[in-house]
């Protein structure tokens, strides 16, 4: 029995020692639910801080419970560490490093590569490989083969490769992560069953496909579904804008169809790690084969606008009133990049204050997960408290982001003026006359 039929038995057994490279958004959530399925977990992060949290039992992200972490460290099912040495005493190595864009909007595979780096100074006999981390398709069989191979090792043979892309959705609380299905590709037949084995211990149902490259068109196919609706439904905003129409009576008459049509909506543009960037991947990609992404690119461009539409719409609202930009007090209300979560990922919100902060208006935030905020390298700003007193100091009230928390109908009496990118203030009774809407 070869070292890859052996780690058969070791996963099957629960006995395989598991590694979590990367301990953020994508990694913790995996770590804490294959420690409750019984394995042995070690979390790998370059952030002592998050380390120190996690050898505390603390939990640093929403939608992980303190006392999931808490008793998976008390019983040992989960060490966190930044000594990338414990890589060779683990089975089954998950990637889950960033990915983001460079300045260029091209791939930057730096993250990856150091964890591979890692790995391949490392890598034994009888390891399984598995690529989390969203990514170009290609990207495990062009990047990871040749540097894994270049120790002597065969894949498929010696160790195994997959990938197995992240499907988390910060704050949803409709699905688990268990309950979200696993889509899995390895490089080799056995590479895909070895990972299937793994994910079917956490997750309620594994789709294995044909290859690595599939698994990672899967992913960018799903984010880029989200990012070309939304950029649909921004234009339908912008049209409605044009036609004197509201558009969100427009979208939710249209979604009362039982079928053929999809609710998307409009909002002051795309924020979080996924949506806007990895349709980007794809265009890149494709551009390496001289085929343009043109569904992608016009997305991007809706998309990308809308920061600077919604600061246009504010000069415009506020002159109606005979007032300018410069020296309004405008009070923006979220900055977080969607509903009831602090992360700060490609936020809208903050083009939107650099948008207005340039027009010469005096901003000020509030946002209840959100305690301060880097702009940029001249403003770094603190979120105020939601008194009455701030509401009604401010010339204009913008909503960016509709947490669940905030008292909207007391927002809208308090403010002098309103302006809703979210639709937050639908159930409003109250002062409606004051509310203007994307």
């Amino acid at each position: 029995m070869n070292r890859l039929e052996e780690l058969r038995g070791r996963i099957e057994g629960r006995e395989a020692r598991l590694g979590v490279v990367g301990l953020g958004y994508v990694g913790l959530p995996l770590a804490v639910e294959f420690g409750k399925a019984g394995y042995r977990v070690v979390g790998f992060d370059l952030d002592l801080r998050k380390v120190e949290s996690l050898r505390r039992g603390e939990s640093y992200i929403e939608d992980v419970p303190a006392e999931d972490v808490a008793h998976a460290v008390a019983e040992g099912r989960l060490v966190a560490t930044a000594d990338f040495g414990e890589l060779s005493s683990c089975d089954v190595i998950n990637v889950c490093v960033p990915t983001p864009l460079t300045k260029t909007r091209d791939p930057d595979v730096s993250h990856m590569a150091r964890a591979l780096e890692e790995i391949r100074k490392r890598l034994r006999t009888g390891q399984l490989i598995i690529l989390g981390s969203t990514t170009y398709p290609g990207t495990t069989h062009e990047l990871f083969i040749p540097m894994l191979e270049g120790t002597g090792l065969r894949v498929g043979v010696d160790f195994a490769l997959a990938f197995a892309p992240e499907r988390i959705d910060p704050a949803n609380k409709k699905f688990k992560v268990r309950e979200v299905p696993k889509v899995v590709g390895g490089e080799t037949p056995l590479c895909t069953e070895l990972a299937a084995k793994v994910f079917s211990a956490v997750f309620d149902r594994v789709v294995p496909v044909s290859s690595t490259q599939c698994a990672e068109m899967v992913k960018l196919l799903e984010n880029t579904f989200r990012a070309i609706n939304i950029g649909l439904a921004n234009e339908v905003a912008l049209m409605c804008d044009r036609l004197g129409l509201d558009v969100w009576e427009v979208i939710d008459a249209a979604a009362t169809k039982p079928y053929g049509f999809m609710r998307f909506l409009p909002g002051p543009g795309l924020g979080g790690h996924c949506i806007p960037v990895d349709p980007s991947y794809l265009a890149w990609k494709m551009k390496s084969l001289n085929f343009p992404a043109r569904f992608i690119e016009l997305a991007t461009e809706i998309n990308g606008h809308m920061p600077g539409y919604v600061a246009d719409k504010v000069a415009n609202l506020l002159n109606e009133d005979r007032l300018a930009v410069n020296g309004s007090r405008i009070l923006i209300l979220g900055v977080a990049y969607k509903a009831d979560v602090s992360d700060m990922r490609e936020s809208p919100a903050l083009d939107v204050i650099r948008h207005l902060a340039e027009k010469g208006a005096a901003i000020s935030y509030h946002d209840p997960l959100v305690r301060e905020l880097t702009v940029d390298e001249t403003r770094h700003l603190k979120s105020v408290d939601l008194t009455d007193a701030e509401l009604g100091a401010a010339d204009l009230t913008v909503i960016l982001t509709d947490h669940s928390d905030v008292d909207w109908e007391r927002v809208v009496a308090r403010s002098q003026r309103v302006f809703d990118t979210r639709n937050a203030t639908r159930s409003v009774r109250q002062g409606r006359e004051k509310i203007r809407k994307l």
